[in-house]
């Protein structure tokens, strides 16, 4: 069964609609995915609603899932969740806590943008450019710059206004790594970390400090990874008694020829079962 752990759709900084994830999922051959969106859950029921309405429940199984965004020594740490219970308590006011700091950074940004560069951009010009209660984000803001002749593309604008070192540029007040770990595993979830050749030399240390706060997996298989880093990590997962997933971390389809990249990281069927069976060891140990 071929499976995709990590997918973002237009309730963070993808491009498509829940519905539209899911028939591209099963365009390409897809059975189980996970909806994996920055800072909010919302999409799961928009496309869990979508499939029982098209009858699709024999063909494709969707995971609640979660990409919450943290901060770390000054670098951005992911951490993914999987099969967390979205009621409880923490977790809710995690995702408040992450959704305001978004809207802080967002304002503080387009303030500093007309102040110190004359671009003026309205916060409601942002927030159209996300669904409804979708977390917003610097690729949402460096579009309304684009559109708003700031820059003659979204990539100009990162390399002027979207970094640390630009003038206007605010970073975000975000949960620590710990915090986003430990909030996920006491709601019953599994915490994995996400992408980690990101990180760097710090990969490993910083993975052994986390499991000490829950961590439960790492995120092996990634389009970024090359065959050497999907076996490092693994072998990393193997030593320290963690799972491993994996995704194509997708956002939008390939900018140069249109091709969907849906699933084309290829994830063996294993990491799905074992990924399951973590869950279950997991709500045993809980209530033991």
């Amino acid at each position: 069964m071929k499976t995709d752990l990590h997918i973002h759709t237009y309730f963070s900084d993808g491009v498509f609609s829940p519905e539209k994830i899911v028939d591209s999922a099963l365009d390409v051959g897809l059975g189980v995915i996970a909806i994996t969106d920055h800072d909010n859950v919302l999409a799961y029921d928009v496309a869990q609603n979508y499939i029982k309405e098209k009858g699709f429940q024999d063909k494709i199984q969707i995971l609640r899932g979660i990409e919450v965004n943290t901060l770390y020594k000054d670098y951005e740490v992911h951490i993914l969740g999987y099969f967390m219970d979205v009621e409880n308590s923490d977790f809710q006011n995690l995702i408040k806590t992450q959704q305001q700091a978004r809207i802080k950074q967002t304002k503080e940004i387009l303030s500093l943008l007309s102040k110190k560069e004359g671009i003026r951009i309205k916060f409601a010009d942002i927030q159209k450019l996300v669904a409804p209660g979708g977390s917003i984000g610097r690729p949402h803001i460096a579009r309304a710059i684009t559109s708003a002749g700031g820059t003659t593309n979204v990539m100009d604008a990162y390399a002027k206004y979207i970094h640390v070192n630009s003038p206007v540029y605010v970073q975000r007040k975000t949960v620590s790594p710990q915090d986003a770990v430990e909030i996920i595993y006491d709601a019953g979830g599994i915490p994995v970390i996400a992408h980690p050749h990101d990180l760097e030399n710090m990969a490993e240390g910083l993975i052994k400090d986390l499991m000490n706060y829950g961590l439960r997996g790492i995120e092996a298989y990634h389009r970024k990874h090359s065959p050497a880093m999907v076996e490092y990590f693994s072998s990393m997962a193997e030593n320290l008694g963690l799972v491993v997933t994996g995704g194509s971390d997708f956002h939008a389809p390939n900018i140069l020829n249109g091709q969907i990249i849906l699933g084309k990281n290829f994830v063996p069927e294993w990491v799905y079962e074992k990924l399951v069976e973590e869950k279950k060891r997991l709500d045993i140990a809980s209530v033991n």
